[in-house]
């Protein structure tokens, strides 16, 4: 079940939410998340859900024993392979194997054949946060969930279960005790959902039908100007997507009255691959700079063993996003790029100028997304030699921009574009100001039917969208 689904839309979570209102005052508020949160993951399949109450359970059990005994670095430890056991087996058992059959297959050995691993949907998200509440036990930053509901609801919890954000326990530690199910944590959750929907149906799905076809194609028949609109469209695809993601999550999490950490915050304004993974996938680089970076050593023990420590972390964020040697190669690009800027690259930049350093990340971060996004390397490689190849005949290539920029692609191109900037959370916050500072009732109350009135616009026009729409979520298959 996906947020932008009609299922999900007009029967799942209106009935949570009904629920929720009549245990409003009862201290069945979590049992209930946790058992719709069980609903809601069990809608993939049955065996995926037996993986994530078992990675619960295991996780509530280590917890308490971390916290209890005195050999807690040993059940750290315990906790840290099962975990990451788990999540090789199920997300990186083909990859594997299939490595191992091409390089034995060079000396004449039979390949291994196994039946393929299903790899269980959000498997990475929620194996982070079990990570960090193990971690977080053994420091001593929280102390270990004695309530097993409990912390099924903080490891399961629908909004953030697929595709974060990743949360720490103590960030919803004494939410999960006490929250404020209250209108105006209502209010602004519906907001921000709808907001988020509307990123994900009317942006990013429509841009992902562009970036799919091109792509699609044999990267011979592509064009400069043709493959440069793919790599464009791909990465506002994949920002509106896993933006919009994040906004309905955050959204849904403060209608049940939970304040998630932000997740986004414009990455494509940033000056340079260290302010890029600042503004982008926010709760991961916090994740990997704390939980990986700071205890290899972090930058504290000399340069060469940083550099050491940011190739390991932006190796791992690679795999992490998928078991390809095209995801590696994207990981390992963005870490180039950060040893290069902390090597001295950054001092550099500060002396070009603004123009110029918006120039330099967006190249990097476009070029980095075609690794992402291509099926293999030499698909990669291909397509990055077209974008560049300017002596080709373009005069029929180019007339497939037609199928694709006609008005209504090209408005919505626009748009994003321009979402992509602080224009519209600049105006958003002026209107605000105008209201606050106005201290005029009407005019307040005038504000909040205009904007119910295009939440309304922006939910029915995102719902009769989904109906037989293209409705992929990128982030699902991590």
């Amino acid at each position: 079940m996906v947020f932008s689904s009609l299922t999900f839309l007009f029967l799942f979570l209106p009935i949570v939410l009904l629920l929720l209102a009549i245990c409003k005052k009862t201290p069945y508020q979590n049992t209930l998340l946790f058992l719709s949160s069980i609903l809601f993951y069990s809608w993939g399949g049955v065996s995926y859900t037996i993986i994530l109450l078992g990675s619960i359970t295991i996780n509530f059990l280590l917890g308490k024993k971390i916290c209890c005994t005195k050999h807690k670095k040993k059940w750290l430890i315990v906790g840290i392979v099962v975990n990451l056991l788990s999540l090789v087996f199920f997300k990186y058992t083909n990859f594997l194997i299939d490595n191992y059959n091409l390089i034995t297959n060079l000396f004449g050995v039979p390949p291994v054949t196994l039946k393929r691993v299903i790899l269980p949907i959000g498997i990475s998200f929620y194996t982070f946060q079990a990570l960090s509440y193990l971690v977080d036990v053994y420091r001593g930053n929280v102390c270990a969930q004695t309530n097993y509901i409990k912390l099924g609801t903080y490891i399961a919890l629908f909004p953030q279960l697929i595709a974060g954000p990743i949360i720490r326990y103590n960030q919803i530690e004494a939410q999960l005790n006490q929250r404020n199910f209250n209108t105006d944590n209502f209010y602004y959750g519906i907001q921000r959902f709808c907001f988020g929907l509307a990123r994900k149906v009317l942006i990013a799905n429509q841009l992902a039908l562009i970036a799919d076809n091109i792509f699609g194609r044999s990267t011979e028949t592509l064009t400069p100007l043709v493959a440069w609109t793919g790599a464009i469209c791909y990465a506002l695809q994949i920002y509106y997507d896993f933006a919009g993601y994040s906004d309905m999550a955050i959204g849904l999490g403060r209608m049940f009255g939970f304040h998630f950490p932000e997740n986004f915050n414009l990455p494509y304004c940033a000056r340079s691959i260290k302010e890029f993974w600042r503004r982008w996938h926010i709760t991961l680089s916090a994740w990997f700079k704390d939980y990986l970076y700071i205890p290899l050593g972090g930058n504290r023990e000399g340069r060469i063993r940083t550099y050491r420590n940011l190739f390991i972390v932006f190796l791992l964020t690679g795999l992490w996003h998928g078991a390809n040697w095209t995801f590696v190669i994207w990981g390992l690009i963005h870490g180039f790029f950060i040893i290069t800027e902390r090597i001295g690259f950054d001092k550099i930049l500060e002396k070009i100028g603004r123009p110029l350093q918006h120039l330099y990340t967006l190249l990097i971060v476009l070029l980095a997304w075609i690794f992402f996004r291509a099926e293999s390397i030499e698909q990669a490689l291909q397509f990055i030699h077209q974008m560049f190849c300017f002596n080709s005949s373009t005069t029929n290539g180019n007339l497939l921009l037609l199928q694709y920029l006609h008005p209504s692609y090209f408005i919505v191109l626009i748009i994003a574009l321009l979402g992509c900037t602080p224009l519209f959370k600049t105006i958003n916050e002026q209107s605000k100001r105008v209201i606050a500072n106005g201290n005029i009732a009407i005019l307040h109350a005038r504000h909040i039917v205009i904007l119910l009135g295009m939440i309304f616009t922006l939910f029915a026009t995102c719902s009769f969208l989904v109906v037989g729409g293209y409705n992929p979520f990128i982030y699902f298959r991590f």
